[in-house]
């Protein structure tokens, strides 16, 4: 399967069927695909939590992407926590651009990672890998991430949990994409924000 084909493959009709198929392991399916999309990044967490309010319903949805989402943003800093000394990964952690987000994170803390997390075009991987290889503690980040997680993904859950509505009802589609253009409009700001004050801070040392 080539990397077009692979694409097309995640729909929201697709990952839909492929939660039916193993619904007869409970929340697995649900908890699993979101918890990937932490390794993965490429993989599409914003159709994964579609997917599950839609087959789980609004609650049990937002409470299995938020459980999967969670665990594997935690599992990927632990690891880089854990092996970021090794000689396989000091190279990442001494280059130039990880060096000065590390050091932006260790300065700023909870608040700016909680913002961070809160949007879903923020790319959480490289905020995962970075965290985990900057001297933040790691309930600090913990609490970030499920803060953060939580406010992202209800927020996907409630204003995609019934697909149907948004052909039937105009107007929600209307307020569904202008959420959306929000979220992705402020999240871009505070990525700006937070890449003009890491170089102030760079010049100013």
């Amino acid at each position: 399967m080539d990397l077009e084909l692979f694409r097309e493959w995640f729909s929201l009709e697709n990952i839909m069927d492929l939660i039916e198929k193993y619904r007869s392991f409970g929340p697995f399916p649900g908890i699993l695909l979101p918890m990937l999309e932490a390794f993965f990044p490429f993989l599409p967490l914003f159709l994964f939590v579609l997917a599950n309010a839609n087959a789980f319903g609004l609650w049990l949805g937002f409470l299995f992407s938020w459980i999967g989402a969670s665990i594997g943003a935690l599992i990927v800093f632990l690891i880089f926590r854990r092996f970021g000394q090794k000689r396989i990964l000091l190279f990442l952690k001494r280059h130039p651009q990880v060096q000065k987000l590390m050091s932006w994170v260790e300065r700023h803390g909870f608040g700016p990672l909680f913002l961070l997390l809160c949007f879903p075009f923020t790319p959480s991987a490289v905020v995962n890998i970075v965290a985990g290889l900057s001297n933040i503690r790691v309930g600090q980040y913990m609490f970030a991430v499920l803060a953060g997680k939580m406010v992202m993904i209800f927020t996907i859950s409630f204003v995609g949990y019934d697909i149907r509505s948004l052909i039937t009802q105009p107007v929600r589609t209307a307020i569904v994409v202008l959420i959306i253009a929000i979220l992705w409009y402020v999240g871009k700001r505070i990525e700006s924000h937070i890449n003009k004050s890491t170089e102030h801070e760079r010049q100013a040392g």
